[in-house]
């Protein structure tokens, strides 16, 4: 699960507008989806899930301001004292390289949170590699669209893009990417998937499946 899952906001819907194989056409379609919105106040996060210790090795060694920690909910009632402090997480300069440590520990976690855009997107896509990952581009704002009933909005915002996965929860590996743009969703009344396709329409794309929450 990413690490901003438990901050989306609960009215807050996705629709997928892309699904490819090829991860830097992702990245350009959703950085198109976040252009279409004022960008101002915008800021981007990336995850990612390890399962190895060559890959925690490697993704510190490219990410060094990444933070890294454990989503084991067990662990934490084990042991609440977090010795390791990969409970709240460890900074990339800090994480032990021991081999032995890190197996006992995996899956591991890396994360950088709330970065100006164009700062890490291209790198991020770069170093991913098989691994399930997540880069959120939030704070932005879709414009009013008055001849379509669509409302300037804020609060939900968002563009994501999903490498090696189709699920907002990122539960489920797969083979190619999926790009979602974020409307609220509030009002379940269709303005929601009027909303998405419009934006989708303005980087040449369509709404491509059910929402996601």
């Amino acid at each position: 699960m990413a690490l901003w899952q438990g901050a989306r906001m609960s009215n807050s819907i996705g629709y997928p507008v892309l699904r490819t194989a090829d991860p830097v056409l992702a990245l350009r379609v959703a950085r198109q989806l976040v252009a279409v919105g004022d960008v101002q106040y915008a800021e981007v996060s990336v995850d990612i899930e390890l399962h190895t210790v060559p890959e925690v090795l490697r993704i510190r060694e490219a990410l060094p301001d990444a933070w890294f920690r454990k989503e084991d909910v067990e662990d934490w009632t084990r042991d609440p004292s977090d010795p390791t402090g990969l409970h709240v997480g460890v900074h990339a300069p800090e994480l032990s390289s021991d081999p032995g440590f890190l197996s006992s520990h995996l899956p591991l976690w890396a994360s950088m949170l709330d970065q100006p855009p164009d700062s890490i997107e291209e790198d991020f896509t770069a170093v991913v590699g098989p691994n399930i990952g997540e880069i959120l581009w939030s704070s932005l704002v879709w414009p009013d669209v008055p001849d379509r009933e669509i409302h300037r909005e804020a609060n939900s915002a968002r563009v994501s893009l999903l490498l090696n996965s189709h699920s907002l929860e990122l539960d489920e590996h797969s083979g190619d990417h999926t790009v979602l743009v974020h409307v609220r969703g509030a009002n379940r009344d269709g303005s929601e998937l009027r909303h998405a396709s419009w934006l989708a329409e303005q980087v040449g794309q369509s709404v491509i499946g059910p929402p996601q929450e």
